[in-house]
């Protein structure tokens, strides 16, 4: 278990972003300095170590090598492309903590499992019109699945969800705002690089 945030942070710098990024699933790669502190303020409010935790999404495999990296029991990230799922399960390796990681290739509405913590950081619409709520789902299964859940949004709509949370039977507990950078990496991108504010909702159920 490691025992200081900036290793955690410099052993998830070693974790690629998504090889064939597909504008349609908003397949960005959470920088390792964002999912350092996300999962390091998850680990000190109890919510990794021995813990069953889910990272829904996952990509390429960073928060849920993180929650392995600090003391978690079993991790299981969730995503729809099995590329991405390859990446993981090759840097799980890689960091010697495949034993307690396991990648499972389905779409979120047909993953079953309960949890103890779930960390996610769906796709929120930055770019694509159509997938404007598409953070909504993964919230809503988030919190039917696991007492807590961290969960990745547009700052912007922060009231909203937090409505949601209430109506669902939840509460926002904490809440970490982060500049998140968006790279050009879709050919619509105008510009090389842009910054949308995030912010990551930690939730209980009430």
């Amino acid at each position: 278990m490691i025992n200081k945030k900036r290793h955690l942070e410099m052993a998830l710098q070693s974790i690629p972003p998504h090889p064939h990024p597909h504008p349609d699933l908003e397949q960005y790669h959470t920088p390792a300095t964002i999912a350092s502190d996300v999962v390091w303020n998850a680990s000190v409010q109890g919510d990794i170590h021995r813990m069953k935790v889910v990272d829904l999404g996952c990509g390429t495999g960073i928060l849920t090598l993180g929650a392995a990296l600090m003391g978690a029991d079993e991790v299981v990230g969730v995503d729809i492309d099995n590329d991405a799922l390859m990446v993981a399960e090759n840097q799980a390796k890689k960091l010697k903590i495949q034993h307690k990681c396991r990648f499972v290739n389905l779409d979120i509405d047909d993953f079953q499992e309960n949890a103890d913590t779930v960390i996610q950081n769906p796709p929120f619409g930055a770019q694509k019109a159509h997938r404007k709520d598409a953070d909504r789902k993964f919230l809503e299964k988030a919190l039917q699945m696991a007492p807590v859940v961290y969960s990745f949004h547009l700052a912007k709509t922060e009231e909203f969800l937090e409505q949601l949370v209430g109506s669902i039977g939840g509460k926002i507990t904490h809440r970490f705002y982060y500049n998140f950078p968006l790279p050009r990496i879709y050919h619509f991108h105008q510009d090389e690089k842009r910054d949308v504010e995030v912010v990551v909702l930690r939730a209980e159920k009430s």
